[in-house]
C-alpha cells in the first residue's frame, strides 16, 4: 500500500499530487470500517492490505472526509470528500480503498501471501496562487508490481514493487511497511503503521521537478533525485452498530532529500487526518 511520497492537488485530469495521500486516507477508511465488525468477536481474520486489520468474511461501502495538503509539499490543508469501497472474491481477488490485485500464492499456512497489485497515481493542475502556478500539469498514470504480505506474530509486512504502467514518469517506487495491532476489542480497534517508501528519480523528477521552461524567480530548475520516505500512522474504528462504524486516523510522512529539496515544497513533514463512516455487508 503506498504511503506519502507523491504531490497532491486537484484530482483533475492529472496524476500524483494526492495520489499516495489520497490512497492512504481511503485505504484507513475502509480498513478502519472492516476492522469494527463483529466477526473479530468469534475468530481473528487476517490482517490484510490496510493499517487496519480487515476480515475477508464480507464487502463494504462507506464516504469520509479528509483534510490533506493542497499538493505534496504543501503547508496548506483543504477538506477532500471520498467514497469507501472494499470488495473481495474468494479471497484472492481484491479491491481495496485505490488497490486492486489478486494472491497467486500462499504458504502452508497462509501467514505469507505473494501476488500483484495495481494503484492510480494521481497528478495534478498548476493552481493559481500556488507554487505550481505556471507549470505544465503531471498526468493521472497507474503503476503495479509484486505484492508481498507476511503476518508474523508480532505484526504484519507488507512489501511491494511497483512500476509507472501508464507512461507518465515511467519510474518506480518500492515500499515496505510494518502493521501492529494497538487495541483490539469488539467495540475498538487501533492499529499502528510505520514504513519507508522509495521513489526512483525519475518518479520524483516527474513530481518534483521543474523544467527549465517552468523556471520563474523564486522557483528555480530543479531536477529531483531518488529518495526514501518515512510513514507512520495511527488508524482505527469504532463499532456503533453490528454493521456500522466510525472510522478515523492520523498519518504523516516525511519527504527524502531528493523530494524535499524541491522548490515547490513548502515543508517536508505531510499528514492528513480522516474520519468518516463505514457499512459493511
Amino acid at each position: 500500500m503506498a504511503w506519502l511520497p507523491a504531490p497532491l492537488s486537484r484530482p483533475k485530469g492529472g496524476g500524483s499530487p494526492r495520489s499516495a495521500l489520497c490512497f492512504r486516507l481511503l485505504a484507513g477508511l475502509v480498513a478502519a470500517a472492516a476492522a469494527a465488525v463483529p466477526a473479530f468477536a468469534e475468530e481473528s481474520p487476517r490482517q490484510d492490505l490496510t493499517p487496519i486489520p480487515v476480515s475477508r468474511t464480507f464487502n463494504l461501502i462507506g464516504i469520509g472526509v479528509g483534510f490533506i495538503p493542497e499538493f505534496s509539499g504543501s503547508n496548506e490543508y483543504r477538506p477532500m470528500v471520498l467514497p469507501v469501497l472494499r470488495l473481495s472474491y474468494k479471497d484472492k481477488l481484491f479491491w481495496n480503498a485505490l488497490q486492486g490485485g489478486v494472491w497467486f500464492w500462499d504458504s502452508e499456512d497462509r501467514s505469507l501471501r505473494v501476488g500483484l497489485a495495481l494503484e492510480p497515481r494521481f497528478g495534478w493542475e498548476a493552481e493559481a496562487g500556488t507554487r505550481v502556478a505556471g507549470m505544465e500539469k503531471r498526468d493521472f498514470s497507474f503503476e503495479g508490481g509484486p505484492n508481498v504480505q507476511w503476518r508474523t506474530p508480532l505484526g504484519v509486512i507488507n512489501a511491494n514493487i511497483y512500476q509507472d504502467l501508464g507512461g507518465a514518469s515511467s519510474g518506480q517506487t518500492a515500499q515496505l511497511q510494518f502493521i501492529r495491532a494497538l487495541v483490539t476489542n469488539q467495540s475498538l480497534r487501533l492499529n499502528g503503521s510505520v514504513g519507508l517508501q522509495w521513489f526512483s528519480g525519475s518518479m520524483n523528477d516527474y513530481y518534483f521537478g521543474v523544467r527549465a521552461g517552468e523556471a520563474r524567480p523564486g522557483r528555480a530548475q530543479f531536477s529531483a533525485s531518488s529518495s526514501v520516505s518515512l510513514q507512520v500512522g495511527v488508524n482505527g474504528a469504532y463499532a456503533l452498530t453490528e454493521r456500522g462504524s466510525v472510522l478515523f486516523g492520523v498519518n504523516a510522512s516525511r519527504l527524502g532529500d531528493g523530494a524535499a529539496e524541491s522548490p515547490l515544497v513548502e515543508t517536508r513533514v505531510q499528514g492528513i487526518v480522516y474520519f468518516g463512516y463505514g457499512y459493511s455487508f
